[in-house]
């Protein structure tokens, strides 16, 4: 009977190690799909070259990631974390072409970011940021996104990303642009809205601009030069003080803004301000009206009355256009601005009614990636362009490689189909929307 004492003992305890090795698989079962799912990520990144780290509740780099290579990743995206600053790892990343890192709690940029030179699209919105280092302005950026931070400046040095075509620092706290702001002369999109901007450069005139949001600051003056803003589609100038032009002018949208613009330079002493006509080879869509309140259901001016009005705060003057340019034709002037706004129009009618799409307002960016034309040569003679790249939702933007092999493409096909060699256009008149006109003469001859 001696004998039989402890296996109570014995048989109670297993019970209980039997508990606590099921708590311990319990646990590890618990934390092994996480580390799975940041090992999962890691492998796929050192095999795809896109790094997704987005919503993991990361404080820093993770540190099992030196176990894969990763030195051909193109982009990475850590948004939605904790991180308090850049990780020195992602500075290692030179391949990188896109980097987001929004929504985190990150104070500074390291200088060490000068390495990323293949670096085209940055993403620091909606952190603490107070500083952005002249370090930024030393990258080939095309797209920066520095929105809801807690800025007060720009970097002076602003002016060196001459490549950088997307500017957005809105919901910041900027008193200023700084003067070199307009040496970006490839800058299409500028939102400024919700700063403390009280004067506006006057050298943003000469940027091709398409949209500009200049909402909730403290503006009380547009600039005379402004009307000379070619290419611009979406101006927006809501809650602001504005004076000159007044609010009721502002309500009613850009052409009114413009036209006021005009009639002011007309009260100038600056005849070769005066004199100025927009070239409507770049002015895209004149008649849409993307101001202020523009759809109150006011009369619209078409781009030939703003013309129109133009030239008659021109004849008011002393000097007549005969002694400024004899060989200036007012008449002329205005059937060719005619005749090619119709061109542009029978170029958007023809693409949208043959592919069964409904293109945006700014046409020449909807085209310069050149897979709309690409699909419209397809669509006139299948299979003219045998392949064609076309953005994802993972990257929807091409590099500028594919944008120019489908251009080139599409032109090649249009050769091919007999369209003549003076009628064709380009490829930096559909990269660069600077020809729309000769873009539509080429569609025009491949459709005849």
């Amino acid at each position: 009977m001696a004998t039989l004492g402890p296996e109570p003992r014995l048989h109670s305890q297993l019970p209980s190690a039997a508990l606590q090795t099921n708590l311990s698989g319990l646990g590890s079962s618990t934390s092994l799909p996480l580390n799975r799912g940041l090992e999962r990520a890691l492998e796929d990144a050192a095999n795809s070259g896109f790094l997704n780290l987005s919503i993991r509740k990361l404080k820093e780099f993770p540190r099992t990631a030196s176990n894969y290579d990763l030195t051909d990743t193109v982009e990475a995206d850590l948004s939605k974390n904790r991180l308090i600053d850049i990780p020195s790892e992602v500075c290692h990343l030179v391949s990188l072409e896109t980097l987001n890192l929004y929504h985190n709690c990150i104070k500074s940029i390291p200088d060490t970011i000068i390495s990323l030179q293949s670096l085209t699209c940055l993403n620091i919105s909606r952190n603490q940021l107070s500083v952005l280092p002249a370090c930024v302005c030393g990258l080939p950026l095309r797209v920066l996104n520095a929105s809801n931070n807690k800025l007060n400046a720009l970097p002076e040095s602003i002016g060196q990303l001459t490549n950088l075509m997307e500017l957005d620092v809105s919901c910041n706290e900027i008193t200023a642009l700084p003067r070199h702001t307009g040496q970006l002369k490839a800058l299409r999109e500028l939102n400024v809205h919700r700063n403390l901007l009280c004067v506006l450069p006057e050298d943003l005139a000469d940027l091709p601009l398409v949209k500009f949001d200049l909402s909730c600051n403290k503006v009380s003056t547009i600039p005379v030069c402004y009307r000379k803003m070619t290419q611009l589609q979406s101006l927006q100038l809501e809650n602001n003080p504005l004076q000159s032009p007044p609010a009721q002018i502002c309500m009613k949208g850009k052409i009114h803004i413009f036209k006021y613009l005009a009639m002011e330079a007309c009260r100038s002493d600056k005849m070769g301000d005066a004199l100025y006509l927009p070239d409507i080879d770049q002015h895209k869509k004149l008649d849409s009206d993307s101001g202020v309140g523009s759809d109150n259901g006011d009369k619209r001016l078409s781009a030939t009355e703003v013309s129109v009005c133009v030239c008659v705060c021109v004849c008011v003057t002393h000097k007549t256009l005969e002694s400024v340019d004899p060989q200036f034709t007012m008449r002329r002037k205005m059937e060719q601005l005619r005749e090619e706004l119709e061109l542009i129009e029978q170029l958007r009618e023809s693409i949208e009614s043959r592919l069964k799409v409904v293109l945006p307002e700014d046409l020449g960016s909807s085209l310069m990636d050149g897979v709309m034309l690409c699909h419209l040569v397809n669509h006139i003679r299948p299979r003219s362009v045998a392949s064609i790249h076309v953005p994802s939702p993972a990257v929807p933007k091409l590099s500028m490689a594919k944008c120019r092999r489908n251009v080139e493409n599409f032109l090649d096909a249009c050769r091919k189909m007999g369209v003549p060699e003076d009628k064709l256009c380009l490829p930096h008149h559909i990269l660069e929307e600077k020809g729309l006109i000769k873009v539509g003469i080429a569609v025009q001859a491949l459709l005849d």
